[in-house]
This record gives structure tokens, sequence and C-alpha cells, in this order.
């Protein structure tokens, strides 16, 4: 291969494992060779002679959940730009199968773990701090972080969404939740608040709908309905998905309710479709793109033996206020 493309073998195992470290125009000519002569490199072969398996593997409570989609996207793309390859798996929501989730990802030799989660048992916590494979967890904080983390927190979101409401007017604030934990954080900072500001007497008065996660468009439009039964009076409704908020307003409108002038709605995670919605849809923004770049690059420093110093990152959260509320 590197006599047909006219380079040293070094180069062209530099442009198979670390693209990135390489100039584009050698990359180009390197690959075209490649193609010529069909050739397909052992993978196996070299994570044997290297002592890396070149796999990152990361989990995700729900593979079809969109709320994920931009964090694997930018975790695939800059993984594959270093010459690593991605391996996704689906933990559920269910905190229960931990330990035996880690044990066939570990035995599986992976270069880095990526979890969209905080490991909340302890025993996990330990086996995944001995197995000595870099583990980034995202997507929430913790003070107690096994390697690396970069996310936020679950119950600022509640709060600030519970501060939009009093900005709004309501006065009888609602909720629709999914069962998973950090969907109940982000209820419990959104109690809380509401309970500071004078919008809800106690947190266990809160109206609240809750949902099997992850749950799709019509159990939004369900639970709506239940809470409307149960709560006539309720006048603004924090929806822990997109698409349980996206449900309630299909709900809203079929019984008439105006959006968000009898209704307020706001929902979490900015789904793609969430800015063109009828009415648009005010919802809680996160960087999923940073935590995927992030967790990624993490990965590469510590696989080349390299020091991470800024281990935790909060990243935040926006806003974003559209129609709907």
């Amino acid at each position: 291969m590197a006599r047909v493309a006219g380079v040293s073998a070094q180069t062209v195992s530099r442009v198979l494992n670390s693209p990135a470290t390489v100039p584009e125009a050698t990359v180009s000519h390197v690959r075209a060779a490649i193609e010529q002569v069909g050739y397909v490199p052992n993978r196996l072969a070299g994570g044997l002679a290297s002592g890396r398996s070149r796999l990152v593997a990361a989990l995700v409570p729900a593979i079809a959940s969109p709320v994920f989609l931009e964090t694997l996207e930018a975790l695939t793309q800059t993984l594959a730009a270093h010459g690593y390859q991605l391996m996704l798996g689906e933990s559920g929501y269910d905190d229960a199968d931990e330990i035996e989730l880690l044990e066939n990802l570990i035995s599986r030799g992976p270069d880095g773990i990526v979890l969209t989660r905080v490991l909340a048992s302890e025993p996990a916590r330990q086996r995944l701090a001995r197995c000595g494979i870099p583990v980034v967890e995202s997507w929430d904080l913790t003070a107690t972080p096994v390697d690396m983390l970069i996310g936020f927190s679950h119950e600022a979101v509640g709060a600030r969404v519970a501060q939009a409401m009093r900005d709004r007017g309501v006065r009888r604030p609602a909720l629709i939740t999914g069962n998973d934990p950090r969907a109940q954080r982000r209820r419990q900072g959104y109690a809380e608040e509401l309970v500071r500001l004078g919008r809800l007497p106690s947190t266990s008065l809160l109206p609240a709908a809750v949902v099997d996660a992850p749950a799709p468009m019509g159990s939004g439009r369900r639970a709506l309905a239940d809470l409307l039964r149960q709560h006539p009076d309720i006048d603004g409704v924090f929806c822990s998905t997109d698409l349980l908020a996206l449900g309630a307003l299909i709900e809203a409108r079929e019984r008439g309710i105006a959006v968000p002038e009898q209704l307020a709605v706001v929902g979490f995670g900015d789904h793609p479709i969430a800015a063109d919605t009828s009415p648009s849809l005010t919802t809680v923004r996160i960087d999923g793109r940073r935590i995927g770049t992030q967790a990624a690059e993490w990965i590469v420093q510590r696989a080349a033996g390299q020091r991470v110093d800024d281990r935790v990152q909060d990243i935040g959260f926006e806003l974003i206020t559209r129609a709907s509320a």
C-alpha cells in the first residue's frame, strides 16, 4: 500500500488511524491509492499490535430518542477524524442492570466509554474506576464524577422554567413528565422554585402527570387530557421532553384551548421541529454537539496518554422563548 501511494508505511498508518494529523492532500492521495487496490485494513491486528482497539463505546437511554442525536453525531465525527469508531449501545432508563451492562462494555476493550448519564450505583462507579478505561459521563452533573464529566444541572433547568412561567403570568402551573431520574430532578427544581415564587403552596401539591420513558407524542396528549380532567384550571404546563410538549399542543388545539393565552406550554430538548410547530414551542436548548465533541476530544487525549486537567465542565442551557409560552 505504501509503495502504491508513494509514501512511507508510517504515513499510511497515520492516514488510517489519525487522519486529522496528516495534511489533507496526503490523506486524499493515500485514500485514492487504498481505493485503487481495494485494500481493507485489519483493525483487529492493528489493535493487538498497538494495544488499542480504536473503539469508543457510548450508551444512551434510548437510541431512537431525538434528544441525543446531536451529541452522537458530534461524537462520531470527532472520533472518526482521529481514526476511532463509535460503538453504540442502549442502556434504557432503569439503573438496575448497570453492572452487567458495564461488564459487557469493558469486556470488549474499548479505548473509552461515554455515558449520557451519571452512574447511580456505587458498585458500578467503582468497577469503572478500576478498569483503567477513560470514562466521560455527560448530560448531567454530579460532585463526584467517575472520571470526566460534561453536562448541566437538571434542577436548574426546572427552576428556570418555573421563572419563565411566573414571568408569563401563570397562576396554576402543572407538569407532564417521564419517570426517568433526570426528568424527576427537573421536576424537583421546577416545584421547589414554584414554591419559592409563591406559585405553589407545597411541592407535593404540583398537578403532575407521570408517563413511562421514553414517551411518544401521544403520551403528551393523554397526559394533558388527564390533567385537565383533574385540574381544569391549570394555565401552564412544563413537559419533560419536546415530544410530550408537542402532544400537549395537539390536545390543547383539539379542545379549543388557546396557547399561550389560556395554557402556556414549555418543553425540553429543542427538537428540530420545535420552531416550526403552530404555535412554535418554547423549550430548553442543550448544546448536545458541544457535549459530543468535548467527550470525544477527552477520550482521544487520554488514549494518547495525555493529561486532561479541566475534567468537569458545566455547559449550562438556554431557554428558547417562542410563541407557546
